[in-house]
């Protein structure tokens, strides 16, 4: 822990950040803080996409007045999207996919400040292992499709969505892994300029491994490897992967950075009546999740007498909101800061400038060792492990004809 602390301020100095950053009177941070993805030089904090609207037949002043509010962070945009993104069904059944890259692209672009200067946003995108990708030139067309409707001659960060786990012929005995093929296909669109920097996507600290050694041999460095992990989801490999990340100089970004919600208590400031865990209970029931997601959340938030006991994740939340007061911050910043604290990058979800200006005010600022400590001497004596919920598990996709794990 000592070394992620030191390490974290030897780059925050070397990119100009001093103690007046860490100040905890504003959520506005009060110099930059920014961190490298391999070439890359981003905010500490990404934002992920795959909520986005993609009706094109709209206007969508919410996701645009995300993209005024984000233009003007002194620390830069990394927006962070997938060919596999997107609101409609087609999208879901693998047809026409690229519409939530296709938006990002046309917000950016219609933005004032980040169209007059694209250097402004990095913008990661994924390709999706699929049965009839089997070669390194499917990669290659992926890439290409995915830089056009990005509208770049080179993407910033080009990642492997997961490991290639989706295997409908299993029963049948064909089980061939793709994987080495897949990296083969990042280098390759490495050393043509498609891409600046690769990066894979829920790989563990083994495959991640195997991968860095394999891309190294083609002369190609491993950027990032994104994974599931929060205070509440450091298990089931998690808290290892980004440790054997940190080690090998691959920077981990996080998704389900707030446990998909459980350790936001955003809804506290509206009620200020209500504490942090009730607050959460009352908006589960206001919640746009489906109800298979609803249901594990609350077994997660209350507590169900048998996997998880009874009070949830409130003990968690009760610490989490005294360290927030203390700090003049929120729930949910308090959230990010451990994550970028553990040498990672959240990539929270956001749909309005609100949600977006709320998460930048985790920069410029960083926990005490005694408090992330604390936390997770919480966090592990609640006797459970956030896995997902519904069909988003943490270790698992679903592919339309069941749930794949790694």
């Amino acid at each position: 822990m000592q070394n992620i602390y030191q390490s974290t301020s030897l780059l925050l100095l070397a990119f100009g950040v001093t103690a007046d950053a860490f100040s905890t009177a504003s959520n506005a941070p009060s110099s930059t803080d920014v961190t490298q993805v391999g070439s890359l030089t981003a905010p500490t904090i990404g934002c992920g996409t795959i909520a986005w609207s993609t009706d094109f037949g709209r206007p969508n002043p919410e996701l645009e007045d995300l993209i005024s509010t984000a233009s003007t962070n002194q620390n830069g945009i990394f927006f962070d999207t997938g060919e596999r993104y997107g609101s409609h069904a087609k999208t879901a059944l693998g047809m026409g996919w690229g519409e939530t890259e296709c938006l990002v692209s046309k917000l950016l672009k219609e933005n004032d400040a980040v169209g007059k200067d694209p250097t402004k946003a990095v913008v990661a995108t994924k390709f999706t292992p699929s049965p009839w990708r089997t070669t390194v030139e499917s990669v290659v067309e992926a890439c290409e499709e995915s830089r056009k409707r990005l509208g770049v001659e080179s993407i910033d960060l080009y990642q492997i969505q997961m490991p290639d786990i989706v295997k409908p012929l299993r029963r049948f005995g064909i089980d061939k892994s793709y994987d080495k093929v897949y990296w083969d296909g990042l280098a390759e669109c490495y050393h043509r300029g498609l891409v600046q920097n690769v990066g894979v996507s829920n790989y563990g600290p083994t495959l991640v491994t195997e991968c860095f050694e394999h891309l190294a041999k083609r002369g190609v460095p491993l950027a990032s490897n994104q994974i599931a992990y929060s205070l509440i989801g450091r298990h089931n490999g998690a808290q290892k992967t980004l440790d054997t990340c940190n080690d090998l100089g691959v920077k981990v970004l996080a998704y389900y950075p707030f446990a998909m919600g459980l350790l936001t208590g955003k809804y506290t400031s509206a009620m200020p009546e209500l504490s942090a865990e009730h607050a959460l209970t009352s908006s589960l029931t206001k919640s746009r999740r489906s109800k298979f997601e609803q249901k594990d959340l609350q077994r997660y938030a209350n507590g169900d007498g048998k996997n998880i006991p009874a009070g949830g994740v409130a003990p968690l939340l009760s610490t989490m909101e005294r360290i927030a007061n203390d700090r003049e911050k929120t729930v949910a910043q308090v959230a990010l800061n451990y994550i970028i604290c553990k040498g990672a990058v959240p990539i929270p979800g956001a749909r309005t400038a609100a949600q977006y200006d709320d998460n930048m005010g985790a920069l410029g600022w960083r926990l005490t060792e005694a408090e992330v400590s604390e936390m997770e001497e919480v966090a592990d004596t609640l006797g459970f492990s956030f896995d997902g919920a519904g069909f988003k598990r943490s270790n698992a996709k679903f592919v339309g004809y069941g749930m794949e794990t790694w």
